[in-house]
């Protein structure tokens, strides 16, 4: 068996269980068990597949213990090494979801079974849309502020929800952003532009409808806060506002109603996507 080299990992931060999350728990307890279970079977001792699998002994513990969420090549190299079949490597989607705080994960299942998405924005630049930089620089001011292990999950979930542009077939996306959000000094100039130009990419896919909301708009429904709208395949659908009923997820079609009006009328005040991109052009140039 060819010899690779050991990493090491123990300190790096992000990939910790969280005890709060039941789901997850239950997920790498239940891939600890099965690699220690393969492992005994093919009588290895835990240093041995250690150092076929590149990692430290430690490690190995940590992961079979349920206490260390394995990354994805772990996975497969494990499986190669013991002999699974496949079976470990399967367990990777599910493995890389634990990585996911709760809320995010339950917001990425809805957003990957979405046909169509609707969002309006007044406060930043909606994460669909971020650069992983932009998101780092807004993790890295909140308030309470994050432990390094957090701001690496928040930013794993957040740009593993953009796989949503990779779908076939493709969903229907509408964002509508306001042109504060844009202006904001979020990150230093290499971050600014960067983001500027992944608004300019994403705003020309054929399945993408990018506007913004001038400074200079009159009012519109959407200055209570953001509005998000989901509609699924089956023609059930769930929205959220800030500024409606109490900012709770709702799915009654009354209710729904309400966030759809008041969703047409912001896309009906807001620039056509035409100037929208333009606009973010301007911006862009004088960054």
């Amino acid at each position: 068996m060819t010899q690779v080299d050991v990493r090491v990992e123990v300190d790096e931060p992000g990939w910790e269980v969280d005890p709060d999350d039941e789901w997850g728990v239950a997920v790498i307890a239940t891939v600890g068990r099965q690699l220690k279970l393969r492992r005994e079977a093919v009588g290895m001792r835990a240093a041995e597949f250690g150092v076929a699998v590149g990692y430290g002994e430690d490690m190995v513990y940590k992961v079979e213990s349920g206490k260390r969420i394995p990354r994805p090549e772990f996975l497969d190299r494990a499986d190669e090494v013991l002999g699974a079949g496949g079976l470990l490597a399967a367990m990777k989607e599910d493995v890389e979801k634990v990585r996911y705080p709760k809320k995010v994960r339950a917001l990425a299942d809805m957003e990957a079974k979405a046909v169509e998405i609707g969002v309006y924005e007044c406060n930043n630049i909606h994460g669909l849309l971020q650069t992983p930089a932009h998101a780092r620089a807004l993790f890295d001011v909140w308030q309470p502020p994050y432990s390094p292990s957090e701001a690496d999950r928040m930013l794993a979930a957040r740009m593993a929800r953009q796989s949503v542009y990779g779908r076939e077939p493709a969903p229907s996306l509408s964002f509508v952003q306001e042109e504060a959000t844009l202006r904001r000094q979020v990150g230093d100039t290499m971050v600014r532009r960067q983001q500027f130009e992944r608004l300019l990419e994403v705003g020309q896919l054929r399945n993408v409808t990018l506007q913004v909301m001038p400074l200079d708009s009159g009012p519109h429904p959407g200055l209570s806060g953001r509005i998000e709208l989901l509609k699924f395949v089956d023609g059930s659908a769930v929205g959220r506002s800030d500024g409606a009923f109490n900012g709770r997820r709702i799915n009654d079609p009354k209710h729904l109603r309400i966030l759809e009006l008041r969703y047409g009328t912001i896309r009906a005040q807001a620039l056509p996507p035409r100037e929208s991109l333009a606009l973010i052009e301007h911006l862009l140039g004088e960054t």
